[in-house]
């Protein structure tokens, strides 16, 4: 064996921390290309279509126990795309129109969504520690998004709503990605559900813009997009899952959000409230304390 059991769980909890770490710079990048005037749809076209060539390279690499001439495999990943499209396309939205930080923490509430979901199709029974949970984050969005100031606040509903359906989109993407992976490998489905993006953010997206890119000083950028934002960044994740407790990939999942607000205060010159910081801080505590919980108990009852 090349490495213990130990280093093993080690090395998976690094992954998952640089795909922690790569989507919260990926967040900071798409804020740089929407200032510069380029749309949320075409941005979030570059991150997926570049990540596609990643997981096709992966597929290719490890065919073996694909799935892929499942139609149950086909379905629940092309829902799954369905989600990260939505997912990447509004939360450049909340961006573009309000800031990284409070776009980054808004989509971290997506297990929030998950349970919501859950509760109404009888997959979660609620108890008191997640309804405690879900009520701190929804205090922790009132603080973050200002909306008790009834308008004063600089964080639009356009943004916030954007952030939240994100996290929404996020949601989906779990939940395709949870009821694919029993009947294919993780690369097939990536590749399935970036091919569903691709399709649907070209659709959605200006030809022109996105025919423009290729040949903007900038490009480098998108690129840069793509290979952390949807490429290193999920192979990162899957594999650093294989060896890493769930209940620990909660808690250094918070390393996004947190890599996406300093992004936005250095490089973007954001700044935050106190009483939004304090929401932030809500929000990812809860949210955190929520997917340990569940982890513990899931494998309890295991």
């Amino acid at each position: 064996m090349l490495f213990s059991p130990n280093r093993m769980v080690a090395l998976s909890t690094v992954f998952v921390a640089l795909a922690a770490l790569c989507w919260g710079l990926a967040g900071g990048i798409g804020g740089v290309l929407t200032a510069q005037g380029w749309s949320a749809v075409v941005v979030s076209f570059y991150r997926g279509a570049i990540g596609l060539v990643f997981v096709l390279a992966w597929l290719a690499a490890r065919p073996g126990g694909s799935g892929l001439g499942s139609g149950r495999l086909w379905f629940w990943s092309a829902l799954a795309g369905v989600g990260v499209a939505g997912n990447f396309a509004f939360y450049f939205l909340s961006i573009a129109h309000g800031s990284v930080a409070v776009a980054a923490t808004l989509m971290y509430c997506a297990p929030v969504f998950v349970y919501g979901v859950s509760f109404v199709l009888g997959l979660e029974r609620p108890s008191v520690a997640k309804c405690s949970a879900i009520a701190v984050v929804m205090l922790g969005v009132v603080l973050l998004t200002g909306v008790y100031e009834l308008g004063a606040s600089d964080v639009t509903p356009l943004a916030a709503g954007a952030g939240l359906l994100a996290g929404l989109f996020y949601a989906l993407f779990i939940f395709g990605f949870k009821y694919a992976a029993p009947h294919g490998s993780p690369q097939a489905i990536l590749v399935i559900a970036f091919a569903v993006l691709s399709g649907i953010l070209v659709w959605l997206g200006d030809s022109a813009e996105t025919m423009a890119v290729l040949t903007t000083p900038g490009w480098p950028l998108f690129v840069l997009l793509g290979v952390l934002g949807a490429g290193l960044s999920f192979v990162f994740y899957i594999v650093g899952l294989n060896h890493t407790a769930p209940t620990v990939a909660a808690i250094v999942a918070m390393v996004e959000p947190v890599t996406a607000s300093l992004f936005g205060v250095v490089v973007l010159d954001e700044r935050l409230a106190g009483l939004q910081i304090f929401g932030m801080g809500l929000i990812l505590v809860a949210v955190t304390a929520l997917s340990v919980y569940s982890n513990v108990h899931a494998r309890a009852g295991s």
